[in-house]
């Protein structure tokens, strides 16, 4: 086949050749032969005389004009955006440039529309500023979760910091589920007990009491799957708030504050080495403004995290501190006649084994039917894994 962008076989680019030199044959009966039409005889045959050899080489199909394409002013703020904030220790991804192009209009270049995060990303690309990562995981193989308003979660870790004399200090991190809010990054010698109830209460002070708090099974914070109660547990305990320790081997269960971790320490390889705890907890409290007041977030719809923090409405310890959405769920019930709600197990009778149960919920507060009649009324008592039968308020009769 002769076709542009394909290269010509022999016996057409010989035939070609040979009515070059000047011999005569019949074009139509050759390319009848061929398969190929006079049309295309005669346009390789020009091609040829003027180019040579190159005439029968594929052409390239891109356009003349491309009405679409991305304005070499354009494609500059892009990089210049990229290069800020890495140079800044912020995240530099497509849609931390899009919020940097609308906070800073002065740079965009008059009558461009702003581009789409793919387009930013292919700009970038054609650069050579993307740097390659391992293909990850896909999003649907994990659960994911998120509190509904502030102060419902808080998430708290630790990790470490070396300073510029080698002593490693360890940052007890806060963050809000919700808002994304950084609550506090405390300087801390290890991660200790004393040490993180002087974070938990810093950041209480400030912001209030969360209604619920999750951290991994780290002995400063947990001791419930070792069998003993930390000092962290036991105080949320006295102030009603439900401490969620996360499962063994799982950090993605604190994920929202352990991604949050890479971003603090980004910013911080962008700052002189702090040489003495001090110093370190005053770059990290400058790092908190700007994080919370500055960087904006896709998934807050444009909102910095102090904004949504602001905006509210704030939950906080007790069942009634927010009226909860009414709920309705189903279950089969387990062998031993209980069904799981949040983490705590309500026996409702060993007769109603492997029936299926509707469970109408609002907050704390549950009704559990079994068919059309009532098989339990409860308030759960969160400081409970096992809600007794003695525990129910059954309905009058």
């Amino acid at each position: 086949m002769a076709r542009d962008g394909v290269a010509v076989d022999p016996v057409f680019a010989a035939l070609v050749a040979r009515r070059r030199a000047g011999e005569r044959f019949d074009v139509r009966a050759e390319c009848a032969r061929l398969g190929v039409s006079t049309k295309t005889f005669y346009k390789y045959l020009r091609r040829f005389e003027i180019e040579g050899v190159d005439g029968f080489y594929p052409r390239s199909r891109r356009p003349l004009t491309s009405p679409s394409l991305v304005a070499a002013a354009v494609e500059d703020v892009i990089v210049a955006a990229r290069k800020d904030l890495a140079g800044s220790g912020l995240d530099e991804g497509a849609e931390s440039i899009l919020f940097w192009i609308t906070d800073h209009p002065d740079q965009w270049p008059p009558g461009q529309v702003v581009p789409s995060r793919a387009t930013v990303n292919r700009v970038l690309d054609r650069r050579g500023m993307v740097v390659a990562v391992p293909q990850r995981a896909p999003k649907r193989c994990g659960r994911r979760f998120e509190a509904d308003h502030p102060n419902t979660r808080w998430q708290m870790d630790g990790f470490e910091v070396t300073l510029s004399t080698g002593i490693k200090v360890m940052v007890l991190h806060i963050l809000d589920d919700c808002s994304r809010f950084d609550l506090a990054c405390h300087v801390a010698s290890s991660e200790n007990a004393h040490d993180v109830w002087a974070a938990f209460t810093t950041a209480a002070a400030a912001y209030g009491l969360p209604a619920q708090l999750q951290t991994d099974n780290g002995t400063a914070f947990s001791g419930k799957r070792r069998g003993w109660t930390s000092a962290l547990e036991a105080n949320c305990l006295t102030l009603g708030i439900r401490h969620i320790p996360s499962s063994v081997g799982h950090p993605q269960t604190c994920g929202k504050v352990e991604r949050a971790h890479k971003t603090t320490r980004k910013w911080l390889r962008s700052q002189p080495l702090a040489g003495t705890p001090e110093e370190l907890q005053t770059q990290l409290d400058t790092y908190r403004v700007i994080y919370n007041e500055q960087r904006r977030k896709t998934h807050l719809g444009g909102l910095t995290p102090d904004q949504r923090f602001r905006l509210g409405p704030r939950d906080g310890p007790g069942p009634d501190t927010l009226t909860a959405p009414f709920l309705v769920t189903e279950c089969i019930t387990s062998t031993s006649g209980c069904i799981g709600i949040d983490g705590t197990l309500v026996g409702i009778g060993r007769p109603h084994a492997g029936q299926p149960a509707t469970v109408f919920r609002q907050g704390d507060r549950v009704t559990v039917f079994i068919g059309n009649e009532i098989a339990a009324e409860i308030v759960l008592d969160r400081r409970r894994r096992y809600q007794r039968q003695s525990g129910l308020e059954l309905p009058m009769s």
